[in-house]
């Protein structure tokens, strides 16, 4: 790429180059990587490495008990990976009807009746054993010695921390977890998280085993049952992560490659679709006009997300139907240069979060993203082994005929993506953004800054960036 490198925007950063890179939103994460590659390990590594690190780091955005997303090039070909859990066997519309009321449209937000199978430390052993260098064990070395030396709260990670407590503080083991003092860590003080230092040993220990099959299974089933939930260790022996080919849109000369639903991935690629019917590089780059069309084009994508992507065999139209280019083209056209409009869905042709990239001198190339959902995710923490349950069963829908009604054994609806970029065949570039929808909005702004108005990588993501929610 051609970049303009002048930055517009306020910043302390420059661009880094180098040979081995891992990078993430806490410096321990990253450190916790590139101690991998100094060792011989590769990017796969060094990207498990710092994923284990960031449970420990950062336990607002992901913990233990999280889902997580892949998408890598092995140095000839990308290869994705999906590690989202699904439902426990008990788990049906009658199951909440009983339990929280007839007539509620969405299953809880927060409780042991919103944690499906976690499946992030699956997708840590399926990288490992598929490509990477190192022994697993060596892998998870960083994140144990943070969990038991304890590290110091940064400013950012404190705030939400202390935002949270309020809400969550009376969860089951939540406080004991994460509010030593009956109150959030402060800046500057030494947080340590000893039971998941266990926890993390056992998953080394046994490769994932003691996870899936064994005595942290075991104990999510004790946990689960004691605060009147359905997780049993048959859920989680069940549970396998699955390689998925990812799917991709064409822009500017360069393809766009998302993870396939049941996460929102495809969002960015419709978007890319619409937009590729506009001449975005004739307005300037942060005119009203250049930011209403990538708005617009934003609310069209997701008026299709949120009606038809859910679990693939529950949707009623495929991702093929969705990104055809005819079809995107007619919803273009829908696009008012005049005003904002309230889009619904149209009608295809039938047929809390951390993100880390790695990448290594031999051409390997990771894009991983790993998330509790929201912050604390089901603010539930197992308190022998210190796992930190994610909240996705939220994702589902309680209403009959969503794509997303929930089932047993049935994924939900997910908003973390990775997201990876090539030219010819050939890696360009792997990226994320954290934060719910936000995430397929920021993987299509910084790419229209990058393509459309050369902008450089940096100056891209110090870039202002809007947010649609719902609405005009």
């Amino acid at each position: 790429m051609n970049f303009n490198f002048a930055n517009p925007y306020t910043s302390t950063r420059i661009p880094v180059f180098a040979r081995n890179v891992c990078s993430t939103s806490h410096p321990l994460g990253a450190q916790a990587g590139l101690r991998m590659m100094l060792k011989g390990g590769n990017a796969v590594d060094a990207a498990i490495a710092a994923a284990a690190a960031m449970t420990i780091v950062e336990p607002v955005s992901n913990g233990l008990g999280s889902d997580s997303f892949c998408i890598l090039w092995d140095g000839k070909e990308l290869h994705g990976l999906n590690a989202s859990g699904c439902a426990p066997k008990a788990w049906t519309p009658e199951y909440f009807s009983r339990k929280y009321g007839a007539g509620e449209k969405f299953t809880p937000r927060r409780g042991v009746d919103t944690v499906t199978v976690p499946g992030a430390v699956s997708s840590w052993v399926a990288l490992s054993e598929r490509f990477g260098k190192l022994p697993f064990a060596d892998l998870l070395e960083p994140a144990i010695e943070i969990a038991e030396r304890g590290y110091l709260l940064p400013t950012v990670v404190q705030q939400k921390w202390a935002a949270a407590a309020a809400e969550l503080g009376g969860l089951p083991g939540f406080a004991e977890a994460f509010l030593p003092w009956g109150r959030a860590p402060n800046v500057g003080e030494l947080f340590q998280f000893k039971a998941a230092a266990r926890g993390l040993r056992a998953i080394a220990e046994s490769k994932g085993a003691a996870f899936y099959g064994g005595e942290i299974a075991q104990a999510l089933e004790r946990f689960s049952a004691q605060h009147g939930g359905s997780l049993k260790a048959s859920d989680m022996a069940a549970f396998k992560p699955e390689w998925v080919k990812p799917i991709s849109k064409d822009y500017r000369g360069y393809t766009l490659h998302e993870i396939p639903p049941n996460g929102q991935g495809i969002s960015a690629l419709i978007a890319l679709g619409i937009l590729d019917h506009f001449d975005l590089a004739s307005m300037p780059v942060d005119s009203v006009d250049s930011q209403h069309v990538q708005i617009e084009a934003m609310k069209l994508a997701f008026a299709d997300t949120y009606k038809f992507v859910a679990e693939p065999a529950s949707m009623e139209v495929t991702a093929e139907q969705m990104l055809d280019d005819s079809y995107l083209a007619s919803r273009a056209k829908l696009i008012d240069m005049k005003k904002a409009q309230d889009f619904g869905a149209g009608n295809p042709v039938k047929g809390g979060t951390i993100y880390l990239t790695a990448a290594d001198e031999d051409g390997m190339m990771v894009s991983f993203i790993q998330s509790n959902f929201q912050g604390f995710g089901s603010g539930c923490v197992e308190p022998e082994f210190g796992i930190s349950l994610q909240n996705r069963g939220h994702g589902f829908s309680l209403q009959p005929g969503s794509a997303n009604l929930v089932a047993p054994g049935k994924r939900p609806f997910h908003t973390i993506i990775p997201a990876f970029l090539t030219k010819d065949g050939q890696p360009v570039m792997s990226y994320g953004v954290m934060g719910a929808n936000m995430q397929p909005q920021g993987h299509m702004q910084t790419l229209v800054r990058m393509l459309d108005y050369r902008q450089s990588p940096q100056v891209a993501c110090d870039a202002p960036r809007w947010r649609f929610n719902e609405g005009l």
